[in-house]
């Protein structure tokens, strides 16, 4: 079996992860299952992929819609005689579907890996609706049932959650938090992983922080958030100077590996208004780091509140600022809380079960036609 993995997302977040561990996985488990990915040339995704043992190709992606990318797609589909081609962002089925118009391609399969409603637009119900799609596998229930409003064949839609590997852990990082930014030993490091996107709202993170260290007076919290600076990290660095937070959140940017700084996290914090299922927090049970959230997208099909963890509804920085503070005052339920949260991951949530999944996905589409 060939599989082209097409991703046209030119940062890195937790959809490449996910292609990343699914291809590694699928290397080691099911050899007879051959994996080339297509990615962004010059990205941080091909960047990532150099110094990884994972086939992949690149292709020039200037434009939304560069025929330069829909073109390779349709060679190497081609050159490597594909079985399925494996589309894991939006734009990736848009370009596909130029390949196909061009190279008459093998069947698609789709990830959906967020929680955003597809937009009513005939165009956008079109690339979703592409016959040629025969699965779309998506991150949650809750991903799953945002999905099927916009989806004519329901029967195409199936979850499949996503996992983290039991294996290669590493909590080696470009430095320590605690010694570069000089934190005293009481002090709770709070980790916040994510690109400056709109689903991840950090305007909520910073009205967060401002609760606990100005309002409430806490100066023994500091705030760490790691990803991407985009067109919005700029208003987020006025809004911490104009509350005066400077020592007490820093923003550091993309930092590779970004998950190994989570076991020197107190806790990992998430203030999205929208979510699919972040793979942060399978690595939080994983390094047994208690997490406090939004209850967005499928976040509370793995975590109830107060059993393995603590959740807010979205935009509720004031009850987020208390669910924080509430479990340092509370440290027995970190040990409870992490710990189920780790039995979770073991039977539920690993990359070897995610990939499982996956195979017998391909495998109905190759002898069913869907």
């Amino acid at each position: 079996m060939n599989i082209l993995h097409v991703s046209a997302v030119k940062n890195w977040g937790g959809g490449e992860g996910h292609i990343e561990s699914l291809c590694l996985e699928l290397n080691k488990s099911y050899p007879e299952i051959n994996s080339i990915i297509l990615c962004v040339k010059n990205g941080l995704f091909h960047k990532k992929l150099e110094n990884s043992e994972l086939k992949f190709h690149t292709a020039s992606l200037k434009i939304n819609l560069d025929i330069r990318f829909a073109i390779k797609i349709g060679q190497l589909c081609k050159r490597y005689k594909i079985d399925i081609i494996h589309i894991h962002d939006p734009s990736a089925i848009a370009l596909t579907i130029i390949a196909d118009k061009l190279y008459n391609l093998p069947p698609f399969i789709f990830s959906k890996k967020t929680s955003f409603p597809i937009k009513k637009k005939k165009l956008t119900l079109y690339k979703y609706n592409y016959p040629k799609i025969k699965k779309i596998i998506c991150v949650s229930n809750e991903t799953k049932r945002i999905a099927a409003e916009s989806i004519i064949n329901k029967e195409k839609l199936m979850t499949i959650y996503d996992g983290t590997s039991l294996e290669n852990k590493s909590s080696k990082t470009p430095f320590l938090i605690r010694k570069k930014y000089k934190l005293d030993s009481y002090t709770k490091v709070i980790g916040v992983i994510g690109n400056h996107i709109r689903a991840k709202h950090y305007e909520t993170l910073i009205q967060v922080v401002d609760t606990i260290i100005n309002k409430k007076n806490r100066k023994d919290f500091f705030f760490i958030q790691i990803g991407n600076f985009t067109d919005r990290t700029e208003n987020l660095v006025k809004s911490i100077e104009e509350l005066k937070l400077n020592n007490h959140i820093k923003l550091t940017g993309f930092l590779s590996e970004a998950s190994n700084f989570i076991p020197q996290f107190d806790a990992l914090l998430i203030t999205s208004q929208s979510e699919g299922l972040p793979l942060v927090i399978y690595e939080s049970f994983y390094h047994k780091t208690p997490v406090i959230s939004t209850n967005v997208g499928g976040i509370s099909e793995i975590i109830e509140d107060n059993i393995n963890g603590l959740l807010a509804p979205k935009h509720d920085y004031l009850t987020l600022a208390e669910k924080i503070i509430f479990l340092f005052e509370n440290p027995e339920l970190i040990e409870s809380f992490t710990q189920i949260s780790y039995n979770k991951l073991i039977n539920n949530y690993t990359t070897s079960k995610m990939t499982a999944n996956t195979v017998k996905a391909y495998q109905s589409i190759l002898s069913n036609g869907h």
